[in-house]
C-alpha cells in the first residue's frame, strides 16, 4: 500500500504565484525582494491555515535564490525553524541568539522563522528585542502569529506587519476543484463550495474536509455526502419545508422535523439554519442581492425560484419567526415545543392570503 500524503501537504505553494488568496501579501513580497527592499523582521498574523509558514518558506528561499550563490539544495541550510509554543523560554531564545551571531557557511543570508511567535514568555521577549532591532546584516527573521494582540508593543514596533485575510470561499473552492481534477476525483460544484463554506476562510481546514471527504465518497464527492460527513442539513431539506409550509401543510411539516431530528440533528441548529434560509430567499428576490447567497450556483437557483413564491413581507415574517424562536430555544423548558410553534406559524403565513384570495375570486 501506497503512503498516502494529505493534500495540505502534497500541494502545498513552492512559488508565490501559486499561494491562494493572499496577491496582496505575495505581490509585496517580490517586490521587495525585486527591489532589495526587504526589512529584516517580518510578522505575518492572521487567522489558522491561510498560507503564513508558506509564504515564510517561499520567501526564505527566494532570499538566497536571488543572490545567486546558493544551489536548491543549500538552501535548507539557511533556514531554521522555531516553533515557539514547545520553545518558548528565555534559554531557547538565547539559544537562537548565539545561532544568529555566526554568519551562513553558503549564500547571502540565514533566515529564522519563529512560528507561534505570541506563546513566547515575556522575559524570552524582552531577551529577544535588541536582536530583533539590530540583527547582522546576513539575518532575517519571519515571525508568524494567529494572535497578534498578545505580542508586546515593543516587538510589533521592530516588525514590517503583513496582515493575511480568510480566504474568500470561491478562492477555496476554484482550488480544490484543480486538486479534484489532477487527483481524477469526480465533484459536484456546490460540495466544493460547501467545503470552503464550512472551512471559514481556512485552506488548510478546506483540504482536511477534503481528503476525508474524497475517502467517504469513494472519490465522488456530492452535495448529499458533503452535508452528511459535515452533519450539516442539505439545502433540500429547508427547499422541502418551506415548500409545505407554503401550502399550509402543518402536518406534513411537523412530520419532516420529526425526521430531521430523529437523524441526530439539534433542533437549535435547525431553526437557525431555517432563519438563514428565510433570509436567502429574501435575497433571491433581487438581482442586486443575489450574490449574498452564499451558496453553489445550482443550490442559488433552486433558492431563486422558491424565493418567487413568497411575498416579500412573508419572508420577512418568517425570519422573525424563525429568530424569535432562536432566541427563546435555550430558556424554553420545551425547546422542541417552541420549535414546533414556530413551524405551525411559518406553515399558516400565507393562509390569510389564500383564504383573501378565494374570497375575491
Amino acid at each position: 500500500m501506497e503512503n498516502f500524503i494529505v493534500s495540505a501537504r502534497k500541494y502545498r505553494p513552492q512559488e508565490f504565484d501559486t499561494v491562494v488568496g493572499q496577491s496582496h501579501i505575495t505581490d509585496t513580497l517580490e517586490h521587495a525582494i525585486e527591489e532589495s527592499q526587504l526589512a529584516q523582521a517580518l510578522l505575518f498574523c492572521g487567522p489558522r491555515g491561510v498560507g503564513k509558514t508558506t509564504c515564510a518558506r517561499i520567501l526564505a528561499r527566494k532570499i538566497n535564490e536571488k543572490d545567486g550563490s546558493v544551489s536548491e539544495d543549500g538552501f535548507a541550510y539557511n533556514i531554521y525553524e522555531l516553533d515557539a509554543a514547545s520553545n518558548n523560554s528565555v534559554d531557547d531564545i538565547r539559544e537562537l541568539i548565539d545561532q544568529v551571531r555566526f554568519a551562513p557557511q553558503i549564500g547571502k543570508y540565514k533566515v529564522y522563522i519563529i512560528d507561534e511567535v505570541h506563546m513566547l514568555s515575556s522575559a524570552a521577549f524582552n531577551a529577544f528585542l535588541k536582536t530583533l532591532e539590530e540583527p547582522p546584516a546576513h539575518a532575517i527573521f519571519i515571525l508568524a502569529t494567529t494572535e497578534k494582540h498578545k505580542i508586546i508593543p515593543t516587538i510589533l514596533s521592530r516588525c514590517q506587519i503583513y496582515d493575511f485575510k480568510r480566504i474568500m470561499i470561491e478562492d477555496i473552492q476554484g482550488h480544490l476543484r484543480n486538486i479534484a481534477q489532477k487527483e481524477n476525483i469526480q465533484y459536484e460544484d456546490d460540495a466544493l463550495y460547501l467545503i470552503a463554506q464550512k472551512a471559514d476562510g481556512a485552506l488548510r481546514d478546506a483540504l482536511s474536509i477534503f481528503d476525508r471527504l474524497s475517502t467517504f465518497s469513494q472519490r465522488n464527492i456530492t452535495l448529499a455526502k458533503a452535508a452528511e460527513v459535515l452533519n450539516i442539513l442539505d439545502y433540500d431539506q429547508y427547499l422541502n419545508i418551506v415548500d409545505l409550509a407554503k401550502e399550509n401543510k402543518i402536518p406534513e411539516v411537523l412530520s419532516a422535523f420529526n425526521d430531521i431530528v430523529k437523524k441526530g440533528f439539534d433542533p437549535h441548529i435547525f431553526v437557525a439554519g431555517l432563519g438563514n434560509h428565510f433570509r436567502d430567499l429574501m435575497m433571491a428576490q433581487n438581482a442586486s442581492t443575489i450574490d449574498l447567497i452564499e451558496v453553489g450556483e445550482k443550490t442559488k437557483s433552486k433558492f431563486v425560484e422558491q424565493g418567487q413564491k413568497w411575498a416579500a413581507q412573508q419572508l420577512i415574517d418568517g425570519i422573525e419567526i424563525c429568530n424569535h424562536a432562536d432566541i427563546n430555544y435555550k430558556n424554553s423548558k420545551n425547546p422542541r415545543l417552541t420549535v414546533e410553534i414556530a413551524l405551525m406559524q411559518l406553515a399558516s403565513l400565507t393562509a390569510n392570503s389564500d383564504v383573501a384570495k378565494k374570497k375575491n375570486s
